[in-house]
This record gives C-alpha cells, structure tokens and sequence, in this order.
C-alpha cells in the first residue's frame, strides 16, 4: 500500500480538512517539511500537525484553493518527500530530550502561543508605522475621540487587505464581472476611507 492511500479523510467542510496520516509522516523532520510546505500553498493560512495522534488540519480559503487541488498538492508532497527520504526516522542520540521537544512543541498552548505571538507582532508593526503618521498630532489631547477613531479605521483596514489581498490578486482580478459585489464593497470601502481623510484634512 502507498503512502498516499494511508492518508484518511476524517473532515471536509468549506476552507477546513482534517486528516488522519501514516507514522511515516509524523516524526520530526517530515513534519517540519510538511508544516512548511502546506503553508507555502496559496490559499493555506494555517497548518496543524498533531504527531503523537497522526492527525493533520489544514485551514484554507476556498474561493482560492479547491479542496481536490489541495488534496492534490498535498499527495506530491508525500512523494517529495519520499523521494529526498525524510519519511525514514533517523535515530535520536538523546530519547528523553526528544520526547520532551516533542510534547512541547504539540502541546496546544505552545502552538496557541506561537499563533498569537505571530499575530501580535504583525499588529504591533502596523500600530507602530500607523502612530508615525496618524498621531504625532499636537490636538490629539484636546480632541482624542477623532483621533482614536480614525487610527483604530486605519488599522481596520490594513487587517481587511492583509485579509483578502491573495483574494483581490488570484480571483477578483482576474474575474471582475463574477466578484462584482466584491468589488463593490471595496470601492465603498475606499470611499469611505478617502472621504474620512480628506474631511480630516480641511
């Protein structure tokens, strides 16, 4: 039996899989490479790998990538990975070291941790190029509800273009006339916001 036929669909709903994988696939070093390469799809954001119960959750935006393209992806990996013989465990010099790594890094709080670090400092970025521009303002003190407004709109909008930017590149574009809504609302969006600024700048 291949190693693709080993890999059992347990869950498929819109933008969400999860499968159950062979032992192969779930020591260190395949693991890692998996992680990596699932993330590199266009359309995946995040990746799962639970090792210890050989169970794997791929989260993706579905108007980017169709399940069977994925699952398709997913399979030429395994045979990557095959051919470059990272499905072969090596032998660890420290057993206890290892097992330890390994709770640790599956342990749900670490990869929550690692989630919302990863995701904090993406924000405190924005934050920071937003205050630079947006309020070094000397009446930010005589009139802060303005101000605050405006720069929690700016970082709004940053997160909804951060959001759907591969949308806007690989689908919208490409077909204006079936995103019309889509489109719609983000030259409402854009309205809105360039009427914002110019109001705030008379």
């Amino acid at each position: 039996m291949s190693i693709q036929q080993e890999i059992i669909l347990r869950y498929n709903a819109s933008g969400h899989v999860r499968l159950q994988i062979p032992k192969c696939l779930c020591h260190e070093e395949a693991a890692n490479f998996f992680n990596d390469a699932l993330l590199q799809i266009n359309g995946v954001y995040r990746v799962n790998l639970f090792r210890n119960k050989q169970k794997l959750s791929i989260r993706f935006i579905a108007e980017t990538l169709d399940f069977n393209d994925l699952i398709a992806q997913l399979f030429s990996l395994v045979t990557t990975a095959e051919e470059q013989g990272l499905l072969k465990e090596k032998p660890e010099p420290n057993k206890t070291a290892t097992l330890i790594k390994q709770s640790l890094s599956n342990w749900k709080g670490t990869r929550w941790a690692k989630d919302k670090y990863t995701e904090t400092k993406e924000t405190a970025q924005a934050v920071s190029i937003l205050a630079k521009f947006g309020l070094k303002k000397k009446d930010i003190l005589d009139n802060p509800e303005k101000y605050l407004i405006t720069f929690f709109n700016d970082i709004l909008l940053l997160f909804l273009i951060k959001t759907h930017w591969k949308l806007i590149t690989k689908k919208w574009l490409l077909a204006p006339l079936k995103y019309r809504y889509n489109w719609l609302a983000t030259f409402y969006l854009m309205y809105l916001f360039i009427r914002a600024k110019t109001t705030k700048s008379k």
